[in-house]
């Protein structure tokens, strides 16, 4: 989280957008996808959708406008794609989901890998046929010898930016270094370009990052604190049984007990934020998820799937009033475009991501995680 908001501050995320930018930034629907891969990129160094939406959303939304994608289109997609950073690793909800239920963090974090990409994917593809019905001004198609020098300029300027994701899933996924270290070692890294190299960092914004960092990451030590006591009860009442026994009581049907945990999950999720959402349903829900076949790191993914996508839906919808913040627009004109790519992008993946396993399992299994 510290170095997901320095990211933010520095300047870093800027450099990124500009280098993803010369890629497809000159195709129609081109500056969409930036936005949706630009969020997935954020999201695999922050581990938080509110990141992507503060990072992204300031520079982006006025850029797609500018281009001629309507205000709400564009934040709506920025809005969405922010999720992102709740499925592409690190994630901060994986990592309270691994430690209520004792699961292998790293584990989790690859299970929704397979279901990030997709949705990734998926919204571009959305943006890609959308985009045809807008007015867009687009830039003329540079050369290949300009284009290389823009990518090579751009990608001078990137480079110290590239480094961020490089250490934190190349320190993990290579076994050098813990999601702890990784992330402490991405911080020491981060400082000293936001302030020498991209010049983004100040005193002021460098206190107000590790102020907000400090209290949100004491909100979460307490949050999880009190989740193992809450887990710790409903063990001595033997609540988790009693849900076994009830929800088999309803049906013993594997496929409509998966309907019903992603109802509740999702319901959960739009009345509460995702972290609460795992403390409140990990313990209880993983008793009923062994009980039925399901595998733990498969149960992580399909949580997280489902929690997460409460950021955006109301009346919860925490990144969808910040992304109206920042977009500067009203709710009747993002409601629609942002329930356009729920239904037709992420909804898909949600179902999945819960019925085909290997989806989520694939990953792990490579590494070893299924053994």
């Amino acid at each position: 989280m510290y170095a997901g908001s320095l990211m933010s501050q520095s300047g870093i995320a800027k450099y990124l957008l500009d280098l993803v930018d010369v890629f497809v930034g000159r195709v129609k629907g081109g500056l969409g996808v930036v936005a949706t891969v630009s969020c997935a990129i954020i999201g695999a160094i922050s581990g938080s959708g509110f990141t992507g939406v503060a990072a992204v959303g300031p520079i982006l939304i006025p850029r797609m406008v500018e281009q001629g994608y309507p205000k709400g289109y564009a934040t709506a997609l920025v809005t969405d794609s922010s999720i992102l950073g709740l499925l592409i690793p690190p994630s901060v909800i994986l990592i309270v989901y691994g430690w209520v239920t004792e699961t292998s963090i790293l584990a989790c974090f690859l299970a929704t890998v397979g279901p990030g990409i997709l949705v990734t994917i998926f919204f571009s593809i959305i943006n890609l046929i959308w985009a045809k019905r807008f007015p867009l001004k687009l830039e003329p198609e540079l050369k290949k010898e300009e284009k290389m020098r823009e990518i090579v300029h751009r990608g001078w300027k990137a480079l110290p930016a590239l480094m961020m994701p490089v250490i934190i899933l190349g320190g993990i996924y290579g076994g050098i270094m813990t999601p702890t270290e990784a992330a402490a070692v991405a911080v020491i890294y981060a400082i000293p370009v936001g302030f020498l190299i991209y010049k983004g960092l100040k005193a002021k914004n460098y206190y107000e990052v590790a102020k907000n960092s400090a209290i949100s990451v004491g909100s979460i030590m307490v949050m999880i604190l009190c989740s193992l006591m809450l887990s710790q009860t409903f063990v001595m009442l033997q609540i988790p049984q009693a849900i076994v026994k009830t929800m088999f009581g309803i049906t013993q049907n594997k496929v409509i007990l998966l309907i019903l945990i992603n109802l509740l999950l999702f319901f959960i999720g739009m009345i509460v934020n995702d972290l609460t959402g795992v403390i409140l349903v990990a313990p209880l829900l993983l008793p009923l998820a062994l009980a039925i076949g399901i595998h733990p790191i498969h149960f992580a993914s399909i949580l997280g799937v489902n929690l997460a996508v409460g950021g955006v839906t109301p009346p919860y919808a925490s990144i969808l009033y910040l992304g109206m913040k920042i977009g500067e627009v009203e709710f009747v004109e993002i409601l629609r475009p942002a329930m356009t790519f729920l239904l037709l992008g992420y909804i898909p993946v949600m179902i999945l991501t819960t019925f085909w396993p290997p989806l989520s399992l694939f990953l792990p299994g490579i590494m070893g995680f299924l053994q």
